[in-house]
């Protein structure tokens, strides 16, 4: 049986690896990517992680409407001026990483509709679908899914054929992929033929 604790925070720091200067430059090719397929006007709901933190920082100054999922990407969208409406949901926020959960993030969730989300994983993989590292989390992730119309994941490539602890969805709920170099030929293959549009940043 999987338990709160040593475990947890092992598959919590395997999610959210120490940055490397390697690393942060793919994730902000992957966000890069990732801000080029969102158009002005749209309404976009922006998951918590590392990577969707890059994608903040860019989307900030555009035209449209946001709401993040983190205490990180809120600071990042609302810290200077900008023509970006910013909507904050409600939620408690996690002590490592700012990410909201809970039953006020998930009200928030269900009373909104979103052109697109930009969602993070934990594991992604044709067969086992995306994952998250606990059960929090993956709800938050669900519901983002269920509120919006189009899903857009941003993983490196490490996370894919990974799979972690809590299960979110299958693969084919994916619209678009934006991974790097890094991916499994194998696993980008198996996804594509699942239906989801893998793009390499």
């Amino acid at each position: 049986m999987w338990t709160r604790g040593a475990n947890h925070r092992n598959e919590q720091l395997t999610c959210s690896k120490r940055l490397t200067p390697n690393s942060l430059h793919a994730k902000r090719r992957i966000a890069a990517e990732v801000c080029s397929l969102i158009g002005d006007g749209e309404t976009v709901l922006l998951d918590s992680g590392t990577t969707c933190l890059e994608v903040a920082r860019l989307l900030c100054g555009r035209q449209i409407t946001v709401m993040p999922l983190s205490l990180q990407a809120i600071h990042a969208l609302s810290s200077s001026p900008s023509p970006t409406t910013l909507m904050v949901p409600g939620g408690r926020p996690r002590a490592a990483e700012g990410a909201l959960t809970g039953p006020l993030t998930l009200a928030s969730l269900s009373a909104l509709r979103f052109d697109t989300a930009v969602v993070g994983c934990c594991g992604l993989s044709a067969t086992e679908g995306l994952t998250a590292y606990d059960l929090d989390d993956a709800a938050v992730k669900k519901a983002v899914i269920a509120s919006t119309r189009r899903i857009i994941a941003a993983a490196d490539g490490s996370k894919l054929g990974h799979t972690a602890h809590a299960y979110v969805g299958p693969s084919i709920l994916l619209h678009t992929l934006v991974t790097d170099t890094t991916a499994p030929a194998d696993e980008v293959a198996a996804l594509e033929d699942t239906g989801t549009v893998v793009t390499t940043a």
